[in-house]
């Protein structure tokens, strides 16, 4: 690896001036939800030998919304309050970090034109579409809904 602060992507510093922030204001419970969020990149970083860019980032942001969303989901079932409330505390703060989402109509949007660019015409062309549309939509709409939205215009 070559000078870590050179190959800092923007969202990896906001991610750490946000922790220095909860730092000073004391904010214990902000704090340890970004110290996991820096805890998972670094965790990537070091596995892959690599310095992640914006896009990898959002890819583990993603990835730690729906972790967050599973566990929440669990705890409110067992009738864990107390947990799930901290599952979702941590997600508003992971989620300072994600994009803003998009609304229906542009995720239908983006979908018609992925649809038309790959000349997809059954649900065996479902991976070309999704090729296409992950990168434009990770961190910005739950995927697990866009792929069902997919199969329905395909099917």
């Amino acid at each position: 690896m070559t000078d870590p602060s050179a190959a800092d992507s923007t969202l990896k510093a906001r991610i750490t001036s946000a922790m220095k922030a909860a730092m000073r204001a004391r904010d214990k419970p902000r704090l340890g939800a970004i110290r996991l969020i820096l805890a998972d990149i670094k965790r990537i970083e070091v596995d892959e030998r690599i310095d992640v860019s914006d896009e990898r980032v959002l890819v583990i942001l993603d990835k730690m919304t729906k972790q967050r969303k599973d566990s929440e989901t669990q705890f409110t079932a067992a009738g864990r309050d107390e947990l799930a409330a901290i599952e979702r505390a941590e997600m508003e703060v992971i989620a300072e970090f994600l994009p803003a989402a998009l609304s229906e109509a542009e995720i239908d949007a983006l979908i018609t034109a992925a649809v038309a660019d790959t000349g997809a015409e059954s649900m065996k062309d479902m991976g070309k579409v999704m090729g296409i549309l992950k990168p434009q939509l990770q961190g910005r709409a739950d995927m697990a809904a866009v792929s069902q939205r997919i199969k329905a215009q395909l099917g």
